[in-house]
């Protein structure tokens, strides 16, 4: 445990100088960047254009890394490198038996991912070396890198090979070697060895011809181009059967359990798996997974209760919801969870080089929520707040002046809920208002609200209770003055 405390501070130290370098296509093990940026991020570059793809794994990652190449490359402050010398060569300690470590990172080690991507900065600048700088010039191959798997696009296969080779090279220096039986070359749009598409991260990218009816386009300001092709990505077909598989064995462990501990098993499971999808085009296999999920759930009842027949499992297991009918739910009203239920949101993918180390607290506090750079007092009012000033109802832009205001005036009620985002110049004007607003309400009313009469002025308990009748009396003459005040244009909040 002191190990993994010493090796959480140093990827502390060394992870906001390399994300101020790292490549803007690497996406894996990095904070504030997901599968969806990778996924997003190929979506963009073919859109508009059908492209080769050079889909490959690098064998053995995180075991074959040249050790003294990384350390070479890390490029840190003694100290530093002696501590991360020592990871690399602690070697591994099974039983009674020591395995020297001479090459590769620490195994589930909290700074091997950093480490990796460390070893692995660089292929996209190998990738577009003899291109020219002007994108206009010339076509640039595009590499997208998540950890250790990565594509490599372009529209002419011979830029395609050229690129793929360069990258070959570069790797072993770092030790490291293509996976043969991972790596193949495919096109977006047209069969090639039998396959259209390829499948990366889980999910399956793909172009359709369609009529021009159904076309994408290329608009610019002087015109349009029909595309005669449509992009599709949808969850992979190994990732369905893989989801399925998982709730099959599930539900062969839980047979002999209840019904809602069967509910409570598989609904995390299910949101998660299509929480994971809902961000491509998953409509139809979310659809086919509920059809799955009724047909399982029903293999279940039936070997819970063999004897039974289907009209006693149904009126038992199956019940009508609202308008829903055949609805797995228990009587006490625990529910199954259908993939059909999470809506299909489109991801925003993160900023070119954009991390939540370089400053920018407004993008991030909307982008993450648990990073240490988003959790402050106002990193979490921008969250709550969704980057607009509660004063204006306008979004925050960079270089805004942001201040934090109480929002009943009392600056010792430090409460989230009592605290609220501001522009500078909104914070004078609400103090503003709220100094006039203060002072016309006491002139209209002549002076300020009668305060209750004590019998004993020693203690608070023979407090002179209110007369029923004058203090509605006195509330509606409030609400008249406020009324007032409303029409006058003042803004009392």
């Amino acid at each position: 445990m002191l190990e993994r405390a010493k090796q959480a501070l140093g990827k502390m130290t060394l992870e906001p100088e390399w994300e101020a370098v790292f490549e803007p296509n690497s996406y894996g093990f990095r904070p504030g960047r997901s599968c969806h940026d990778a996924i997003e991020m190929i979506f963009l570059s073919i859109k508009h254009k059908p492209k080769y793809v050079y889909d490959a794994d690098i064998k053995g990652c995180f075991d074959n890394i040249n050790q003294e190449a990384l350390l070479q490359k890390l490029h840190t402050y003694s100290a530093m490198r002696q501590a991360v010398k020592g990871w690399l060569k602690a070697g591994v300690l099974e039983g009674e038996v020591f395995t020297p470590t001479e090459a590769g990172t620490p195994q589930g080690g909290v700074i091997s991912p950093l480490l990796a991507n460390i070893a692995l900065h660089g292929m996209e600048r190998v990738i577009k070396e003899g291109y020219y700088t002007s994108w206009s010039a010339n076509e640039l191959p595009i590499l997208i890198r998540y950890a250790d798997d990565f594509i490599i696009l372009h529209s002419q296969r011979e830029a395609v090979d050229k690129a793929a080779e360069k990258v070959t090279e570069w790797l072993e220096g770092m030790g490291l070697h293509m996976s043969p039986t991972k790596t193949r070359v495919a096109h977006t749009l047209n069969p090639m060895n039998g396959n259209m598409g390829f499948d990366f991260l889980g999910f399956t990218i793909r172009q359709y011809p369609v009529g021009k009816t159904h076309t994408g386009e290329v608009a610019n300001r002087w015109s349009r181009k029909k595309l005669g092709f449509k992009t599709h990505i949808t969850p992979s077909k190994e990732g369905v059967k893989r989801h399925t598989q998982d709730i099959k064995q599930r539900l062969r462990k839980l047979t002999n359990r209840t019904q809602a501990e069967v509910i409570r098993d598989l609904n995390p499971v299910i949101h998660g798996w299509s929480n994971y999808y809902k961000a491509v085009v998953s409509s139809k296999v979310f659809n086919r997974c509920d059809k799955t999920l009724y047909v399982q759930l029903t293999r279940w009842a039936i070997r819970k209760h063999p004897t039974r027949g289907k009209r006693w499992l149904q009126k038992k297991y199956w019940h009508t919801v609202g308008k829903r009918h055949w609805v797995f739910t228990t009587p006490e009203g625990a529910t199954i969870r259908r993939h059909s239920m999470t809506k299909i949101q489109h991801y925003t993918k993160v900023k070119g080089a954009a991390s939540p180390y370089d400053g920018n607290l407004l993008y991030w506090s909307k982008r993450v929520r648990n990073h240490p750079v988003a959790s402050g007092t106002l990193g979490k009012l921008l969250h709550k707040q969704q980057g607009k000033c509660r004063w204006c109802e306008l979004a925050f832009r960079d270089g805004d002046l942001i201040e934090i205001d109480h929002i009943d005036q009392n600056r010792s009620n430090n409460a989230l809920s009592n605290k609220m985002a501001l522009h500078r110049h909104c914070h004078d004007d609400r103090h503003a208002k709220y100094g006039a607003a203060k002072e016309k309400l006491e002139r209209l009313t002549g002076m300020p609200r009668k305060q209750p009469k004590w019998k004993d002025q020693s203690t608070k308990e023979s407090q002179e209770p209110w007369d029923e009748q004058e203090l509605r009396t006195q509330v509606k003459q409030d609400i008249a003055k406020l009324k007032k005040l409303r029409d006058e244009g003042i803004n009392i909040r």
